[in-house]
């Protein structure tokens, strides 16, 4: 199995988790004399399974991640990209919200004679040319990464606690 298709078996069990979630509270009281929809305990045997299921596949991914390179980069484990790509994310969303922020009109007020007027603190252009190129790293980062998930095998490994 390749990363990218236990990435989309992991969507996929917590897709069915949530929906399990929602079967067991639909079901979980019922008017006295009345039968529930479905049975409370098998439901709550199915939400046990699928959650060893997801737990299994969380560490499998988790470890491949850990262990694995990109394919392009062979100082580069795929944690290490995914770290990256987060901090990316992080530092453009800052600067997102701070460009935002400086390139707001803001209405003047007039307060007795006097006018409020306000003025930005920071050079918005630089800032919107920085965020562009972080933009820009995020999304080859990410292609590379799409790339590396379909390429490498989800390593097999064992859990080392028992249940």
């Amino acid at each position: 199995m390749k990363l990218a298709e236990a990435l989309n078996e992991r969507k996929s069990l917590k897709t069915k988790l949530a929906s399990l979630r929602e079967r067991l509270v639909a079901n979980a009281r019922v008017q006295e004399g009345d039968q529930p929809a479905e049975q409370p305990n098998a439901l709550l045997g199915e939400v046990s399974d699928t959650v060893a299921n997801l737990e299994a596949l969380i560490v499998r991914i988790n470890r491949t991640n850990l262990e694995a390179k990109l394919p392009d980069d062979a100082k580069m484990t795929l944690m290490e990209a995914i770290a990256r790509r987060d901090i990316l994310n992080l530092r453009y969303e800052v600067l997102k919200q701070l460009i935002g922020a400086a390139s707001t009109t803001q209405n003047r007020w007039a307060v007795t004679r006097s006018e409020i007027k306000f003025r930005t603190t920071v050079n918005v252009a630089d800032l919107q040319k920085e965020a562009d190129a972080l933009a820009k790293e995020i999304r080859q980062l990410d292609t590379r990464l799409q790339a590396a998930n379909w390429q490498i095998d989800l390593g097999v490994f064992q859990m080392s606690w028992t249940r």
